[in-house]
């Protein structure tokens, strides 16, 4: 169907095409006005093409501004002073007329795709208020060009595999995934609420009941949760999938396959092949301090508390002592230490950091009076610090050492350059605890999915210490980031009723809470497990940005607002009466 706006974009023409009479349309990105004639770069999704005006052309061309949209009628010339960083230019477009399709008010909020523009110097806010125009930017245009293009991608990958796509419902029932719910009034069940889904767990299971072999969707997921520049406020999507008769090895290699395809695809950097290393999560928390570890720093967590356990020194006394052994950290001047140590009781929560350099002279620095010949060998042969090294440690209870010492480490990597280039480090973390001590409630609760298999079965929830019992749980890390979680699941009716009852919920309460799966657990289940990508989370690492809000195209501010739209807000008193709330004024 011709189109009357234009018959090329701005990026198809060239050398080939000098002589023809086109038609383009597009956004004005620059103007050069030199008297006699102006050059116009006239800008589309495709492209870029030079537009010349002079004095013969029966164009007004006073209305003209940046951003404004015109078509344009006009002869390919070859340009005279070519531009062979972009593929038009080697030609230009002598204009014959101009038509205003849409006007652009002169001042605009903030620079668009001109040199002079730098996004990161403008408030987030005021960008997201103009998200529009944001949007037009070269390099946030093309990152969501590019999600277009990986969810094609993992739909495909997962058609390729196997999988059917099947949507689960939005308007879902309230279930304890570890984040707060968004509830949804009834107005026709008075004093009744829907919850919009944290992932759409329990329907998947029941699809599995229902006898569908392999399930995905690309799920959009709500959790009121505080916003971070990994966690998108309010909502995110996820590759969600589930395997009927599968193990926990079967998941783990589709994980494998989606993301190695899909990083590969995308990306130029080096990509860990399969299999994944595979850390379990108790030895992921002794070596880094986190469950996400960022495998590219080479810097481990080591334990030296019973190196110290005769130290004069009262800091270490009684505690709990992590190691971070620095090679060649001895060649760092006195500012780094302090500034270090500034980081960790500032911004990692420590009473202090204790470091020491190993010298040729002995120990120097920090607490070198308390590293004796006999701390030292053990240093040496225990951690295997060598002269040139620096090390350094954090001394407090247990869960707290292990902590600030994992923050420690990425700081270290980061300020001493330690982090590899361009390369996508991904490991599977196994063996999750399946419960932990809640202390604030002073009770037992479920540590990652409620909904996953206890290695061991039945016998483990009766005659094992919860806290000791592990779960068929997983987590894919990609680059100190979670980028996938996953579990085999518990499809027998009595091992989930003792597994709740652990977490302090009745049999009651579980039909209650659970009614749907309990109630379907009880008419043949096959054994199943999934997974599910963050999508979100792939595409930033994909593009290299630090900040999801950058891969998304409309999102919510630090503080879960959506300025452009000015949500949330005030809705009328009749809307409220239709789903019978009445707001108590604080």
């Amino acid at each position: 169907m011709e189109n009357k706006y234009r018959n090329h974009t701005c990026g198809e023409l060239n050398i080939k095409n000098v002589g023809e009479e086109v038609k383009l349309a597009g956004w004005v990105q620059r103007i050069r006005n030199l008297g006699a004639m102006k050059f116009i770069d006239l800008r589309d999704e495709f492209g870029i093409t030079q537009i010349v005006i002079n004095e013969e052309a029966n164009v007004n061309s006073e209305e003209l501004v940046t951003e404004c949209v015109i078509s344009v009628d006009g002869e390919v010339l070859e340009r005279s002073n070519k531009n062979l960083k972009i593929p038009t230019g080697e030609i230009e477009i002598k204009a014959n007329k101009i038509e205003m399709l849409g006007k652009c008010k002169n001042v605009l909020p903030f620079e668009v795709n001109s040199e002079k523009a730098d996004i990161s110097q403008v408030k987030e806010d005021l960008r997201l208020q103009y998200r529009f125009l944001d949007l037009r930017n070269d390099k946030i245009h093309k990152n969501i060009l590019l999600r277009s293009k990986v969810l094609k991608f993992l739909r495909d990958k997962m058609d390729e595999m196997g999988f059917t796509e099947i949507q689960t419902p939005i308007l879902a029932n309230s279930s304890p995934e570890g984040a707060r719910d968004f509830l949804v009034p009834s107005r026709l069940h008075a004093g009744e609420f829907y919850a919009l889904p944290q992932a759409p767990q329990q329907f998947k299971q029941l699809l599995m009941v229902s006898g569908f072999n392999k399930y995905f969707q690309l799920a959009p997921c709500f959790r009121d949760e505080d916003p971070r520049a990994d966690r998108a406020p309010g909502e995110f999507y996820q590759l969600d999938f589930e395997m009927s008769f599968a193990t926990q090895e079967e998941v783990l290699a589709v994980l494998e396959e989606i993301f190695t395809s899909a990083f590969k695809h995308f990306t130029n950097w080096k990509v860990d092949e399969a299999p994944f290393l595979r850390i379990p999560y108790k030895e992921a928390m002794e070596k880094y301090g986190i469950d996400k570890p960022d495998l590219r720093n080479p810097l481990i967590i080591q334990d030296a508390t019973t190196i110290f356990e005769n130290t004069e020194f009262n800091a270490f006394k009684d505690k709990t002592i992590k190691a971070i052994v620095v090679p060649n950290g001895a060649e760092q001047g006195r500012k780094f230490f302090d500034n270090m140590t500034e980081f960790a009781v500032e911004e990692a929560g420590a009473k202090g950091l204790a470091w020491v350099k190993l010298t040729e002279e002995g120990p120097v620095g920090g607490i070198a009076k308390f590293v004796t010949e006999e701390v030292k060998k053990n240093l040496e042969e225990k951690l295997e610090a060598k002269i040139g090294d620096s090390l350094f440690f954090i001394a407090d209870e247990f869960k707290t050492a292990q902590k600030i010492a994992g923050l420690v480490r990425i700081e270290l990597g980061k300020r001493l350059d330690l982090i590899e280039k361009d390369e996508y480090r991904f490991c599977f973390i196994v063996d999750f605890p399946m419960y932990e001590y809640n202390e604030d409630e002073d009770k037992i609760d479920f540590n990652h999915n409620p909904f996953s298999m206890p290695q061991g079965g039945m016998q483990a929830l009766k005659e094992m210490n919860p806290l000791d019992i592990l779960a068929y749980q997983y987590d894919v890390v990609c680059n100190g980031y979670e980028m996938a979680s996953g579990a085999v699941r518990n499809h027998d009716p009595e091992l989930m009723v003792k597994a709740f009852e652990i977490a302090g919920y009745s049999e009651k309460e579980v039909e209650t809470r659970f009614g749907a799966l309990y109630n379907a657990f009880q008419y043949g289940t096959p054994p199943h497990a999934g997974a599910a990508p963050g999508v979100d989370r792939m595409i930033m690492l994909m593009t290299n940005e630090d900040n999801l809000r950058e891969i998304i195209a409309f999102p919510k501010n630090k503080k879960a607002r959506d300025v452009l739209m000015g949500a949330p807000s005030r809705v009328t008193e009749e809307q409220l009466r239709d789903v019978h709330i009445k707001l108590i004024e604080d």
